[in-house]
Protein backbone atom coordinates (compact mmCIF):
# COMPACT_ATOMS: atom_id res chain seq x y z
CA UNK A 1 0.00 0.00 0.00
CA UNK A 2 1.03 3.50 -0.33
CA UNK A 3 1.61 6.01 1.72
CA UNK A 4 -1.75 7.36 2.78
CA UNK A 5 -0.51 10.29 5.22
CA UNK A 6 2.95 11.01 6.58
CA UNK A 7 5.17 13.85 7.63
CA UNK A 8 3.71 17.53 7.11
CA UNK A 9 5.85 20.32 6.08
CA UNK A 10 6.70 21.77 9.71
CA UNK A 11 9.91 23.49 9.75
CA UNK A 12 13.08 21.43 10.57
CA UNK A 13 12.74 20.01 14.13
CA UNK A 14 15.96 22.01 15.32
CA UNK A 15 13.84 24.97 14.61
CA UNK A 16 10.59 23.91 15.76
CA UNK A 17 12.26 23.00 18.90
CA UNK A 18 13.24 26.40 19.60
CA UNK A 19 10.40 27.48 18.85
CA UNK A 20 8.03 25.59 21.17
CA UNK A 21 10.79 26.09 24.23
CA UNK A 22 9.98 29.93 23.78
CA UNK A 23 6.67 29.38 24.45
CA UNK A 24 5.61 29.76 20.56
CA UNK A 25 1.79 29.21 20.62
CA UNK A 26 1.81 29.02 16.38
CA UNK A 27 4.50 26.85 16.16
CA UNK A 28 2.32 24.44 18.89
CA UNK A 29 -0.60 24.52 16.76
CA UNK A 30 0.88 23.99 13.17
CA UNK A 31 2.28 20.74 15.20
CA UNK A 32 -0.62 19.60 16.70
CA UNK A 33 -3.07 20.31 13.40
CA UNK A 34 -0.17 18.29 11.81
CA UNK A 35 -0.01 14.99 14.09
CA UNK A 36 -3.02 14.86 16.39
CA UNK A 37 -5.49 12.84 14.13
CA UNK A 38 -3.18 10.38 13.16
CA UNK A 39 -1.93 9.88 16.91
CA UNK A 40 -5.44 9.90 17.97
CA UNK A 41 -6.25 6.64 15.82
CA UNK A 42 -2.92 5.03 16.84
CA UNK A 43 -4.09 5.94 20.44
CA UNK A 44 -7.05 4.10 19.75
CA UNK A 45 -5.06 1.03 18.82
CA UNK A 46 -4.25 0.02 22.90
CA UNK A 47 -7.16 1.81 24.92
CA UNK A 48 -11.09 0.44 24.38
CA UNK A 49 -12.71 3.88 23.71
CA UNK A 50 -12.45 7.17 21.83
CA UNK A 51 -12.33 9.64 24.78
CA UNK A 52 -9.57 7.45 26.48
CA UNK A 53 -8.19 8.04 23.62
CA UNK A 54 -8.75 11.90 23.21
CA UNK A 55 -7.49 11.57 27.28
CA UNK A 56 -4.20 9.97 26.02
CA UNK A 57 -3.61 12.16 23.83
CA UNK A 58 -3.81 15.50 25.94
CA UNK A 59 -1.75 13.53 28.53
CA UNK A 60 0.70 13.06 25.54
CA UNK A 61 1.05 16.33 24.49
CA UNK A 62 1.14 17.67 28.38
CA UNK A 63 4.54 15.31 29.07
CA UNK A 64 5.48 16.54 25.51
CA UNK A 65 5.60 20.08 26.72
CA UNK A 66 7.16 19.26 30.05
CA UNK A 67 9.69 16.98 28.73
CA UNK A 68 10.79 19.27 25.67
CA UNK A 69 14.16 21.02 27.56
CA UNK A 70 15.51 17.29 27.93
CA UNK A 71 14.18 16.58 24.28
CA UNK A 72 18.24 16.67 22.52
CA UNK A 73 17.60 15.03 18.90
CA UNK A 74 18.63 11.35 18.90
CA UNK A 75 15.64 10.48 16.95
CA UNK A 76 13.22 12.80 15.55
CA UNK A 77 11.04 14.96 17.46
CA UNK A 78 7.84 12.96 15.84
CA UNK A 79 9.50 9.82 16.50
CA UNK A 80 9.79 11.42 20.56
CA UNK A 81 6.40 12.61 20.37
CA UNK A 82 5.08 9.66 19.14
CA UNK A 83 7.25 7.07 21.51
CA UNK A 84 5.46 9.17 24.63
CA UNK A 85 2.04 8.52 23.22
CA UNK A 86 2.21 4.58 22.73
CA UNK A 87 4.04 4.16 26.22
CA UNK A 88 1.21 6.52 27.40
CA UNK A 89 -1.23 4.73 25.47
CA UNK A 90 0.10 1.04 26.32
CA UNK A 91 0.04 2.25 30.61
CA UNK A 92 -3.94 3.02 29.87
CA UNK A 93 -4.53 -0.03 28.14
CA UNK A 94 -2.94 -2.52 30.32
CA UNK A 95 -5.07 -0.64 33.13
CA UNK A 96 -8.13 -1.20 30.90
CA UNK A 97 -7.02 -5.17 30.68
CA UNK A 98 -7.25 -4.63 27.12
CA UNK A 99 -3.16 -5.02 25.91
CA UNK A 100 -0.94 -7.92 26.28
CA UNK A 101 2.74 -6.82 27.08
CA UNK A 102 3.67 -6.77 23.18
CA UNK A 103 7.08 -8.83 24.05
CA UNK A 104 4.21 -12.03 24.80
CA UNK A 105 3.04 -11.83 21.31
CA UNK A 106 3.94 -14.25 18.42
CA UNK A 107 4.44 -13.81 15.33
CA UNK A 108 1.40 -16.00 14.05
CA UNK A 109 -1.19 -13.21 14.40
CA UNK A 110 -4.77 -13.99 12.93
CA UNK A 111 -5.46 -12.56 9.32
CA UNK A 112 -5.46 -13.20 5.46
CA UNK A 113 -2.28 -13.52 3.59
CA UNK A 114 -1.45 -12.08 0.26
CA UNK A 115 -1.07 -14.75 -2.50
CA UNK A 116 2.78 -14.95 -3.57
CA UNK A 117 1.36 -13.70 -6.92
CA UNK A 118 0.13 -9.96 -5.90
CA UNK A 119 3.67 -9.98 -4.19
CA UNK A 120 7.40 -8.63 -5.87
CA UNK A 121 9.74 -11.68 -5.56
CA UNK A 122 12.94 -11.02 -3.57
CA UNK A 123 15.08 -10.21 -7.60
CA UNK A 124 12.01 -7.25 -7.51
CA UNK A 125 13.19 -3.93 -6.79
CA UNK A 126 10.76 -3.54 -3.67
CA UNK A 127 10.26 -7.38 -2.49
CA UNK A 128 7.70 -8.09 -0.54
CA UNK A 129 5.62 -5.11 -1.81
CA UNK A 130 2.03 -5.60 -4.01
CA UNK A 131 2.39 -5.88 -7.71
CA UNK A 132 1.41 -2.96 -9.60
CA UNK A 133 -2.31 -3.23 -11.11
CA UNK A 134 -2.62 -6.13 -9.29
CA UNK A 135 -6.55 -5.84 -9.87
CA UNK A 136 -6.87 -2.39 -9.91
CA UNK A 137 -9.43 -0.08 -10.96
CA UNK A 138 -8.57 2.79 -12.87
CA UNK A 139 -8.72 6.33 -11.30
CA UNK A 140 -8.62 8.25 -14.29
CA UNK A 141 -12.31 9.20 -14.16
CA UNK A 142 -13.94 12.60 -14.06
CA UNK A 143 -15.41 11.42 -10.65
CA UNK A 144 -11.94 10.76 -9.86
CA UNK A 145 -11.84 13.38 -6.60
CA UNK A 146 -15.11 12.05 -5.62
CA UNK A 147 -13.81 8.67 -5.69
CA UNK A 148 -10.27 9.16 -3.81
CA UNK A 149 -12.22 10.59 -0.63
CA UNK A 150 -14.64 7.61 -0.45
CA UNK A 151 -11.80 5.25 -0.83
CA UNK A 152 -9.48 6.61 2.02
CA UNK A 153 -12.75 6.29 4.06
CA UNK A 154 -12.92 2.74 3.39
CA UNK A 155 -9.20 2.25 4.29
CA UNK A 156 -9.61 4.65 7.28
CA UNK A 157 -12.58 1.70 8.13
CA UNK A 158 -10.31 -1.50 7.21
CA UNK A 159 -7.72 0.37 9.96
CA UNK A 160 -10.56 0.32 12.38
CA UNK A 161 -10.85 -3.17 12.10
CA UNK A 162 -7.62 -4.61 12.41
CA UNK A 163 -6.24 -6.19 15.48
CA UNK A 164 -4.74 -4.02 17.72
CA UNK A 165 -0.80 -4.64 17.05
CA UNK A 166 -1.30 -4.85 12.99
CA UNK A 167 -3.14 -1.22 13.18
CA UNK A 168 -0.33 0.12 15.22
CA UNK A 169 2.14 -1.48 12.46
CA UNK A 170 0.11 -0.34 9.88
CA UNK A 171 -0.53 3.05 10.58
CA UNK A 172 3.44 3.94 11.36
CA UNK A 173 4.76 2.04 8.45
CA UNK A 174 1.71 3.34 5.52
CA UNK A 175 0.11 6.33 7.24
CA UNK A 176 3.30 8.29 8.76
CA UNK A 177 6.60 6.66 6.76
CA UNK A 178 8.24 5.13 9.28
CA UNK A 179 10.53 2.43 8.07
CA UNK A 180 10.70 -0.77 9.52
CA UNK A 181 13.75 -0.48 12.26
CA UNK A 182 11.54 2.58 13.32
CA UNK A 183 8.87 0.74 13.96
CA UNK A 184 10.14 -1.45 15.71
CA UNK A 185 12.01 0.59 17.51
CA UNK A 186 8.99 2.91 18.67
CA UNK A 187 6.73 -0.50 19.45
CA UNK A 188 9.59 -2.82 20.66
CA UNK A 189 8.82 -5.52 18.99
CA UNK A 190 11.04 -7.50 16.61
CA UNK A 191 12.12 -7.33 12.75
CA UNK A 192 9.99 -10.94 12.26
CA UNK A 193 7.24 -9.77 14.11
CA UNK A 194 6.88 -6.62 12.52
CA UNK A 195 6.83 -8.03 9.05
CA UNK A 196 4.17 -10.25 9.95
CA UNK A 197 1.78 -8.25 11.46
CA UNK A 198 2.48 -5.47 8.11
CA UNK A 199 1.67 -8.44 5.73
CA UNK A 200 -1.04 -9.32 7.17
CA UNK A 201 -2.61 -5.90 8.17
CA UNK A 202 -1.56 -4.67 4.52
CA UNK A 203 -3.43 -7.16 3.31
CA UNK A 204 -7.18 -7.01 4.83
CA UNK A 205 -6.60 -3.32 3.83
CA UNK A 206 -6.37 -4.24 0.54
CA UNK A 207 -9.04 -6.86 0.18
CA UNK A 208 -11.74 -4.17 2.21
CA UNK A 209 -10.22 -1.83 -0.59
CA UNK A 210 -10.36 -4.76 -3.74
CA UNK A 211 -13.63 -5.31 -2.75
CA UNK A 212 -15.30 -1.90 -2.37
CA UNK A 213 -13.36 -1.01 -6.26
CA UNK A 214 -15.05 -4.02 -7.73
CA UNK A 215 -18.30 -2.86 -6.80
CA UNK A 216 -17.74 0.72 -7.90
CA UNK A 217 -16.40 -0.89 -11.33
CA UNK A 218 -20.37 -2.54 -11.43
CA UNK A 219 -22.16 0.24 -10.27
CA UNK A 220 -20.52 2.55 -13.48
CA UNK A 221 -21.02 -0.76 -15.93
Amino acid sequence: MDRLGGKSGLPPDEVLVEQLRAGDETAFRLMLDAWSRSMLRLARSFVSTNATAEEVLQDTWLAMIRGLDGFQGRASLQSWVYRILINTAKDRGRKESRTLPWASFAPEDSGPTAEPTRSQSPDDAYPGHWCTGAGSVSWLMPEGAALAAEVRAVIDAALEQLPTRQRAVVMLRDVEGYDAHEVCSLLEISHGNQRVLLHRGRTFVRDRLKEYLAKAERDVT
